[in-house]
C-alpha cells in the first residue's frame, strides 16, 4: 500500500513539474518574441532621424511634417511594453506615411538616392516588425491559453504566471487608407 501512495505522489509531482516547465517555456518564448519586436522598433527608430535629416537638408520648408515625425518617434522610443508601444508606433507610422507622401510630392527628393535607400530600409523594417508582431501575438496567445487551461489554471497565478498583453493594432491602423486619384 505504501508503494502505491508513493507512486501516486511521484506521478503528481512529475505532472506538476511538467505543467510548471511548460508555463515557463511559453512565457520565455513570449518574452523572446517581444525582444524581437523591440530590436526591429529600435532599428526603425534609428532610421527615421536619418530620413528626416536627408529630407530636411533637401528642403528647408515643410517643417510641420518633419516635426510630427520627430515627435512621434520620440513618443515611440519612450513607450514601454505592448500597451504603450502599440498606439505610439501607430502614430509614428502615420507620421512616416505623411513624410513619404511629402517625398512623393517633390521630384528632387524622390530622385535622391539617400532618400530612396532610407525609404527601402524603413519599408523592410516595417515588414520585419509586422512579422515579429505576429510571432509575438502567437506566442502570447499560446502562453495565455496554456495558463488558462486546466489543470495549469489551478496554480498558474499563484506561481507568478500572470497574463501577457497582446501587441494590438490601434483602431487608426485598421482604417482603410483613402486614395485620391487626380
Amino acid at each position: 500500500m505504501g508503494w502505491i501512495v508513493l507512486g501516486i505522489i511521484v506521478l503528481i509531482a512529475l505532472w506538476a513539474i511538467a505543467i510548471y516547465n511548460g508555463l515557463v517555456g511559453s512565457r520565455n518564448q513570449a518574452q523572446t518574441a517581444w525582444s524581437q519586436i523591440d530590436v526591429q522598433l529600435k532599428r526603425r527608430h534609428d532610421l527615421i532621424p536619418n530620413l528626416v535629416q536627408v529630407v530636411k537638408d533637401a528642403m528647408g520648408y515643410e517643417q510641420e511634417t518633419l516635426t510630427k515625425v520627430v515627435q512621434a518617434r520620440n513618443a515611440a522610443v519612450a513607450a514601454t511594453g505592448p500597451a504603450q508601444a502599440g498606439p505610439a508606433e501607430a502614430a509614428l507610422t502615420q507620421a512616416t506615411r505623411g513624410l513619404f507622401g511629402l517625398v512623393e510630392s517633390y521630384p528632387q527628393l524622390k530622385a535622391n538616392d539617400n532618400v530612396k535607400q532610407l525609404q527601402e530600409e524603413l519599408t523592410a523594417t516595417e515588414n520585419k516588425i509586422a512579422f515579429a508582431r505576429q510571432f509575438y501575438n502567437d506566442s502570447v496567445n499560446s502562453y495565455n491559453t496554456r495558463r488558462q487551461s486546466f489543470p495549469a489554471v489551478l496554480a498558474a497565478q499563484s506561481l507568478g504566471f500572470g497574463a501577457i498583453e497582446l501587441f494590438n493594432m490601434p483602431d487608426t491602423e485598421r482604417e482603410v487608407p483613402k486614395v485620391a486619384l487626380r
